[in-house]
């Protein structure tokens, strides 16, 4: 009997051993960063359009320049991708773009590995943008007239200094009244929480908004209520804002007679690229990221389940001009595992599943379609 017994268990480990194994293999290795580091403009085809003639106008980007939780210590500041990206954008669509923060100077960054790709770290090495992110102007200084358009970006110091800033009030009133283009993503959106017209009416009073929402802010930080000053989709919500949301981490875009704003960081490229739409523009042919294509595998599971998600992931591996990585499966493997926090073990599952068929090995033609 007991040796019946020493043989399951010894059965069962070597299983889950195996299953572990598999999963793992399914998950790819970092990306080289020392690599990736030596990213210029000059290795980015998208970067290379960047006109050198007279701009169309001028765009500012506003990052927070709050580098800690409140009093608590904890340190914080604007995402940096969530620069980058529409810094990037807005150039290549042939606008000058400033960069302003509430105090000036150069200003806190959060930078996650895992973000980073070759628009950061050719940002990074490209001296003009980074001068402009040292020397960030002060936001008392800027002069509204001389913009088509803000754009604030997120990182969760925007919740410590956007809200109640006068110069964001002034800015963004200012930019409504003359018809300008206010655009936002993720805790960006903070900085147009509490702001009236000269009316006395709210600026969002009525109008389709995203940002990061509550359910996404509570899932990374249980005790958000009392981290932050305010939850952002509440106060938006209480501002009479009428609120979007998709589905948690992914893409989602609000627009609103020259309001646009993000759920998330997946949402910067949309946001600014509806930006330049709105200023009157076509966008600028752009490459989709790996990040993106995965983000659209993703919403399609989300709105009709793994079928339609295969189909979209089966179109992108068909297509695919070399071989390699054709999606994010990091990120990919990311959803599987907040799928799997949350007790969502079928999206679990299904998501292993898509994993399996977007290893490069499942592009080959003679193996079995999955």
């Amino acid at each position: 009997m007991l040796k019946k017994i020493l043989t399951t268990i010894l059965c069962i480990t070597a299983v889950l051993f195996g299953a572990a194994f598999w999963l793992k293999s399914l998950i790819p290795s970092a990306p080289d960063h020392e690599a990736l580091a030596r990213t210029t403009i000059a290795d980015v085809p998208y970067l290379k359009q960047i006109p050198t003639e007279k701009p169309r106008g001028r765009i500012l980007v506003v990052v927070s320049s709050a580098s800690e939780f409140g009093d608590t210590g904890k340190k914080t500041g604007y995402e940096f991708t969530e620069l980058v990206r529409p810094y990037y954008v807005f150039s290549a669509n042939g606008f000058a773009v400033d960069i302003a923060s509430p105090l000036g100077g150069e200003p806190p960054a959060v930078m996650d590995k895992d973000d980073m790709g070759p628009f950061e770290y050719a940002f990074l090495n490209d001296e003009a943008a980074m001068a402009k992110l040292r020397n960030s102007i002060p936001l008392e200084n800027i002069v509204a007239d001389q913009y088509e358009g803000i754009f604030f970006a997120g990182g969760k110091g925007a919740m410590f200094d956007f809200p109640g800033n006068p110069a964001i009030h002034d800015l963004v009133v200012a930019l409504h009244e003359n018809d300008g283009v206010i655009g936002a993503v993720c805790h960006g959106p903070a900085a147009l929480a509490d702001i009236t017209l000269d009316s006395g009416a709210s600026f969002l009073e009525g109008r389709r908004i995203s940002s990061f929402t509550n359910e996404e802010e509570l899932f990374l930080i249980p005790d958000a209520e009392q981290v932050f000053p305010f939850l952002l989709e509440t106060r938006l919500r209480d501002n009479g804002a009428v609120f979007e949301k998709g589905p948690l981490y992914l893409n989602q875009v609000s627009a609103d007679d020259g309001l646009i704003t993000g759920q998330n960081p997946w949402s910067s490229w949309n946001v600014t690229e509806d930006m330049v739409r709105a200023l009157g523009y076509t966008p600028a042919q752009r490459a989709i990221t790996e990040t993106e294509k995965t983000v659209e595998v993703l919403l399609a599971y989300e709105s009709k389940g793994h079928g339609s998600a295969s189909d979209v992931l089966q179109n992108f591996l068909q297509h695919a001009e070399a071989d390699g990585e054709v999606i994010d499966r990091r990120l990919l493997a990311m959803h599987g595992i907040v799928a799997a926090m949350k007790g969502e073990l079928k999206k679990a599952l299904d998501i292993v599943r898509l994993l399996a068929s977007a290893k490069p090995s499942a592009t080959d033609p003679s193996l079995p379609a999955s």
